[in-house]
């Protein structure tokens, strides 16, 4: 009987949890199929769909992971990469630390899964008195995960037993990052940044080469944004 309330405030969490990470279901199920089929195309079966899906669950950075498994192994570029692709998570972390606080051994997963839209959910929800909070950004970061890595299985699976030709499904990663430009630029509508982000890359590819263009140019990006800062907040 003594676990009876435990019970009951986990179940009350789910139900609660439940309702509001059903808009991302589709959205990601939808998403993680098309990154199953593309892991497919690369050559990669749903293990390590599975095991990339499961353990990085960094949005865009699954889908440059693969570049990066099929490139040779360079660290550094790596790091520089993914802290660039990922580095509004720092914000992220220090905007949820007070919400955070008091969830015990549910943090290090809550940290560990939190995203774009676990983030959004969990920060601005309005929980009700006798609901466990700490619960409730559980499942709503559990549920979230399951639909990315339950889709990116389904499509890595749907694409081994479907035959199709997936000539130019490289072209995905390219077409989510604009995509992602367009609605970045919808939100802010500043053609400051806009404009550094396409002519920065443009420079350091001219004048380092294809191959080796992109830690330049991010670190160029970097510099001019914090130059500039003032400037841009004015």
């Amino acid at each position: 009987m003594e676990h009876e309330p435990t019970k009951n405030k986990i179940s009350s969490a789910f139900r609660y949890a439940f309702p509001k990470t059903t808009p991302i279901l589709f959205g990601f199920l939808f998403l993680g199929l098309s990154y199953g089929i593309y892991m497919y195309s690369m050559g990669f079966s749903w293990g390590y769909t599975l095991a990339l899906s499961a353990l990085i669950y960094a949005g865009s950075m699954e889908f440059v992971t693969v570049a990066m498994l099929l490139s040779p192994f360079d660290p550094v570029s790596a790091f520089l990469i993914t802290l660039m692709v990922n580095g509004r998570h720092i914000f992220y972390g220090l905007s949820m630390l007070e919400v955070y606080r008091n969830t015990g051994w549910l943090k290090p997963y809550l940290i560990f899964g939190m995203c774009d839209e676990s983030f959004s959910i969990n920060y601005t929800s309005q929980i009700p008195l006798g609901v466990s909070k700490g619960w409730i950004y559980f499942f709503v970061t559990l549920l979230n995960q399951l639909y990315w890595v339950v889709g990116s299985i389904i499509g890595n699976l749907f694409a081994s037993v479907i035959s199709f030709d997936g000539k130019g499904l490289e072209f995905v990663l390219t077409a989510l990052f604009i995509v992602l430009a367009i609605e970045q630029y919808k939100i802010q509508r500043n053609l400051i940044s806009s404009s550094i982000g396409l002519v920065i890359p443009g420079i350091a590819l001219w004048i380092f080469g294809s191959e080796h263009f992109m830690i330049p140019a991010m670190l160029g990006i970097v510099v001019i944004l914090s130059l500039l800062r003032n400037t841009m907040e004015g």
